[in-house]
């Protein structure tokens, strides 16, 4: 069902106008690009041969024997692809540009050129704040010491995509970018460490208003081995996460209520996945992707630590008096509890990568993606004649031997007897461009567009996703109209809910005329919209919204997840934040000046402002008994948390909707980079003394 959105241009006007529909085909993959093929006639899969680590590249068919189910097939097929060009580049790397700093974009790969594609998935919905700022760091090495002129890839969230930055590129400045806008998610299952510390109350997730349980990443990996389907040729997963396990389990607590750092127990909220890891395998397997696994936890000392307080922590079995063992209880338990979680952390994206023919990297800080790239050099591939059982709709395993000493094969595990005919009737058809670029992390992404979204809620609108979405006026088309500059936009937002589902939709078409002050501000600044799409039901949703120029038909989207909270269970919740630097006016949830990139410069004060729904009601006074305490983060690190101070609500006209503003400094001696905002509330007044709620917004502090 659609539903009306509500659209503002946030420069001098407003416009709302309907949107027609929009029309486009894409192009299927030619035969001679498949890699895996499981047709009546052929059955023919990839395998990678490697001695001490090491890809070997010159084998004969004579060398392999193949088995399905146990039972040894003929070779009917045989190659060897490389993926790596043997011949030099006959020119230099081209210099930066001095006006710039920056080098100029490579040149085309031509389409018969060899070449690895790589999807790099960085899932920000399993990585803790310590985990996504080592992921940074070892990427930036790796787009800019490890890639080759033809490697194409491209970086993905799980939690919202990267916008314009997302597509398949060999472009090292557009990877680095998105490298850089990389953010710990606020509905990410970890906290700010690896570890809960000892003793301490969990901080960092929101547990009232995203849901633990809500397995976003593997959502996140069907949509991006959907889009990955797309792409002819064998592809490749790097898969970044601290938190992949192949059961779900609630967080272990003491007597105390307190955390003591451990997800290991079983019980009710127990929740097996490895029927949802092994539908991830079998996408995977069909659309040709090699997984290879990073654990982003990498190298973990599990013992005690300053930040760990063991006075806080459940009561220790044995006597009460002193001896020599007790300071070693509290040690010896957290290494076995640690390495335990550390273990069935990576149990499920181990499965994934083995099952796909990748590997898994395991107690690595710098992730081993230069092992990952020299695998994938070059692969085999074996081909058989299926027999008629083959097609029995059964699961069978595959398994590849070869001869000589000392190499080892790796391949697919296998697959079920469904033919790619039958599976590809099974899919629904895309029957446009707009909602290609909406349903797939690699759609068309000819427009540069960042995507900031987030809940608020209204008497008279509901709850919503609010979305401010920046736009460069460069990539966009105007034309002259007696003094002024039109350009045309199609929009479309989504709300995607379980299994990829559609929620809401919202279309929205809009002519915009700007005068000539106007679109030259435009051409420096960019265009700001709000674009605000109906909530109906509370859960954890994917936001994706397309833009599309119409006279161009230019197209860009970008993604986000959103958490929408109850409201009617009367808990308290926030909205999302929304920033602002000093003298750019009132502040109001509305309006936004500061495109999503939230550049602001040090010495300066950060104003913030964000609604509290459901505040607790003092029966003496009235009125909402409210503290706010804010902290800033860099680097997974606390700068400092301000004094918690009380909320001023007396003048407040509906205080079942609390509008709340402020203000942060950042001093002058703070360092250019990526910072978050953290603000605390805690409830007074509420009776059964819940802890209090957060809320975080990233920005960037610039010169």
């Amino acid at each position: 069902m659609q539903h009306r959105a509500t659209l503002a241009l946030l420069l001098l006007f407003s416009i709302f106008l309907p949107l027609p529909s929009v029309g486009a085909q894409t192009k299927p993959a030619n035969d001679k690009d498949d890699v895996v093929r499981i047709t009546t006639n052929l059955v023919q899969i990839d395998a990678v041969v490697t001695k001490d680590g090491k890809p070997v590249p010159n084998l004969k068919a004579e060398d392999f024997e193949i088995y399905e189910d146990g039972r040894k097939q003929a070779i009917t097929s045989f190659t060897y692809i490389s993926n790596v060009s043997r011949v030099p580049s006959s020119t230099s790397p081209a210099a930066p540009d001095k006006g710039s700093g920056e080098a100029p974009p490579p040149g085309p790969i031509q389409r018969d050129a060899p070449r690895r594609t790589i999807a790099v998935v960085v899932d920000d919905l399993g990585l803790s704040f310590e985990s996504i700022n080592q992921a940074r760091r070892q990427l930036r090495k790796f787009v800019t010491e490890q890639l080759q002129p033809n490697d194409l890839v491209a970086i993905v969230r799980t939690g919202g995509e990267i916008g314009t930055l997302q597509q398949f590129t060999n472009d090292k400045r557009l990877l680095t970018r998105a490298v850089d806008q990389l953010r710990w998610n606020v509905c990410s299952r970890m906290g700010v460490s690896v570890f809960p510390r000892y003793g301490q109350a969990l901080t960092g997730f929101d547990w009232e208003q995203c849901d633990p349980f809500d397995d976003g990443t593997d959502r996140a990996l069907h949509f991006i081995l959907d889009a990955l389907a797309k792409i002819p040729g064998r592809k490749s997963m790097i898969f970044m996460s601290d938190d992949m396990p192949l059961a779900r389990h609630e967080e272990q607590t003491g007597a105390d209520g307190v955390s003591v750092g451990s997800t290991v127990p079983v019980g009710p909220t127990s929740m097996n996945r490895g029927g949802d890891l092994q539908k991830i395998t079998e996408k995977a397997i069909r659309a040709s992707v090699v997984i290879y696994s990073i654990d982003t936890q990498g190298l973990q000392f599990t013992g005690l630590t300053a930040a760990d307080n063991v006075m806080g922590g459940r009561p220790l079995p044995g006597p009460q008096k002193k001896s020599p063992l007790d300071d070693a209880r509290p040690n010896n338990k957290l290494l076995n509890e640690r390495f335990t979680l550390l273990q069935s952390r990576r149990e499920g994206s181990l499965r994934i990568a083995r099952q796909t023919g990748g590997f898994q990297v395991t107690n690595s800080n710098g992730f081993q993606l230069d092992r990952i790239l020299e695998d994938q050099s070059g692969y085999y591939l074996l081909g058989y004649r299926p027999g008629e059982e083959t097609f029995n709709r059964q699961f069978h395993q595959i398994k590849v031997k070869v001869k000589g000493s000392g190499l080892t094969a790796r391949t697919r595990y296998g697959f079920y007897g469904v033919t790619e005919e039958e599976a590809k009737r099974a899919q629904p058809p895309s029957s446009d461009e707009t909602n290609l670029a909406l349903g797939s992390p690699f759609g068309a992404q000819d427009l540069e567009l960042n995507l900031n979204s987030f809940f608020a809620n209204g008497k008279t609108e509901g709850s919503i996703v609010r979305s401010f979405i920046y736009l460069k006026a460069g990539n966009l088309t105007f034309t002259p109209n007696n003094g002024r500059h039109d350009t045309s936009l199609d929009i479309h937002g989504v709300i995607f809910g379980n299994n990829g589902a559609i929620v809401e939709q919202v279309k929205h078409s809009a002519v915009l005329s700007l005068r000539e002050g106007e679109y030259q501000q435009a051409l420096r600044e960019g265009l700001r919209l709000r674009y605000d799409i109906p909530a109906k039901n509370p859960g954890s949703y994917q936001v994706r919204i397309a833009v599309r120029d119409r006279t161009s038909s230019k197209i860009g989207s970008a993604g986000q997840v959103v958490a929408v909270p109850n409201l009617n269970e009367n808990r308290m919740a926030l909205s999302g934040i929304v920033l602002r630097g000093a003298g750019e006016g009132p502040m109001q949830l509305t309006a936004m000046v500061n495109p999503p990139a939230r550049g602001f410069p040090a010495n300066s004060d950060l104003q913030f402002a964000f609604v509290i729904y459901n505040a607790a009601i003092e029966p003496a006074t009235r009125l909402p008994n409210l503290t706010i305490q804010t902290r800033l983060f860099r680097d997974g690190k606390s700068i400092g948390p301000m004094a918690e101070t009380p909320i001023d609500v007396k003048s407040q006209p509906d205080l079942s909707r609390l509008f709340i503003n402020g203000a942060v400094r950042l001093s002058s001696n703070l360092d250019p980079g990526d910072y978050y905002l953290q603000v605390v509330i805690t409830d007074k007044a509420a009776s059964n003394k819940k802890p209090p709620i957060t809320q975080w917004v990233d920005f960037e502090v610039v010169k």
